[in-house]
């Protein structure tokens, strides 16, 4: 699997963690990377890009879905 498609695949379930878990950012990447320590570096690094962005883009991305 590519690393970035991989990357991407954990966004998905950093943010289901964030959203379901009612976690903040912060506690979601730690007790993430914890449970997953052999992630490649460029793996994880682009995730947690991909996750900030999410995240600081939270609203705008909601009403965007909610419009639609």
């Amino acid at each position: 699997m590519g690393s970035r498609r991989k990357s991407r695949e954990l966004l998905l379930q950093m943010l289901f963690q964030c959203d379901m878990g009612k976690q903040s950012q912060d506690e979601v990447r730690r007790s993430f990377w914890t449970v997953r320590e052999g992630t490649e570096e460029d793996v994880r690094g682009y995730a947690d890009d991909l996750f900030r962005v999410a995240r600081d883009r939270a609203g705008e991305i909601d009403r965007v879905i909610e419009n639609n």
